[in-house]
């Protein structure tokens, strides 16, 4: 069964999606220097398209290798940016920024997932989260403010 964790979002921050892109490329950059692969799952492609440009913005000395669904080398690259829809290739770690439950949750060693901050997402986060729970997985919960964030 997979680690789930979800990372509640900063109350009082004020850009909430500038945050979640900070902690998903932090986490990304992570398990890529683990030597994982991983995937980010967004909710559309607008959505998958500004993670890209997002990443694409790290130090070349915190350079993360990535391509969008369907791009770059045959063989892929050690981060994978999708959306709901496209495939979703197998990889050792899924960062969830869809607001859905991964049905093929058991693919994955490790779910990374964000309780966001505004009340309504807020509820659907914590119906995931008791999904995965009752699914069998290993869960967590983490303030997103213990990321370490200083790239």
């Amino acid at each position: 069964m997979p680690i789930v964790t979800f990372y509640q979002l900063d109350n009082n921050s004020q850009d909430a999606k500038q945050d979640i892109l900070k902690a998903c490329s932090y986490l990304l950059l992570e398990t890529v220097k683990k030597r994982k692969w991983a995937a980010v799952l967004c909710i559309d492609k607008q959505q998958a398209e500004g993670v890209d440009e997002f990443v694409w913005q790290h130090p070349v000395d915190s350079f993360i290798p990535h391509n969008l669904v369907g791009e770059g080398p045959k063989q892929g690259t050690p981060a994978e940016i999708t959306w709901l829809g496209q495939a979703l290739n197998s990889r050792h770690t899924l960062i969830n920024l869809s607001q859905t439950m991964i049905e093929n949750h058991r693919q994955y060693q490790h779910i990374i997932d964000f309780v966001p901050v505004e009340e309504t997402q807020k509820q659907q986060a914590r119906e995931r989260y008791k999904q995965y729970k009752l699914a069998g997985c290993n869960m967590q919960f983490t303030p997103a403010n213990q990321i370490n964030e200083s790239n």
